[in-house]
């Protein structure tokens, strides 16, 4: 089987997760200046064997989208132009990041370790693609 990568997308850092090749595990895998998304994806899934791309989608409580989507939509058209094979989908963030606060908290690390910005954002893009595997 093939991994599915997700990732929690912000204008100046994107969190990664990814499942193990059987996706029964889901792993944090690196948070990546956004800048450097694209590349650092296309570089992952030529090394490893991904068939979907999960992105965050970012709504208001009362369902709209947030001002991020049109750079996920671009992020995501991009994506498939390197990699023209690559399934995508997307599933509602409402809530990680403040779900991945808690994590962190409760996990008992020092409180400098849990202000960093990047390990929430990578416990982010591991709570989306649990959720997006608990729908498929």
């Amino acid at each position: 089987m093939s991994r599915i990568l997700a990732v929690d997308f912000g204008l100046q850092r994107s969190g990664l997760a990814v499942t193990d090749p059987l996706q029964i595990i889901v792993t944090a895998l690196d948070t990546v200046d956004t800048s450097q998304l694209i590349a650092y994806i296309t570089n992952y899934c030529q090394r490893e064997n991904v068939e979907k791309i999960v992105f965050g989608k970012p709504v208001h409580r009362d369902g709209q989208e947030t001002y991020l989507m049109p750079y996920i939509l671009q992020t995501e058209l991009e994506l498939k132009k390197k990699i023209p094979e690559i399934l995508t989908a997307f599933q509602d963030e409402s809530g990680t990041s403040a779900e991945a606060r808690r994590i962190i908290f409760n996990s008992g690390i020092g409180k400098e370790k849990r202000k960093d910005k990047a390990r929430i954002d990578r416990v982010s893009a591991v709570l989306i693609l649990q959720k997006y595997l608990g729908h498929i």
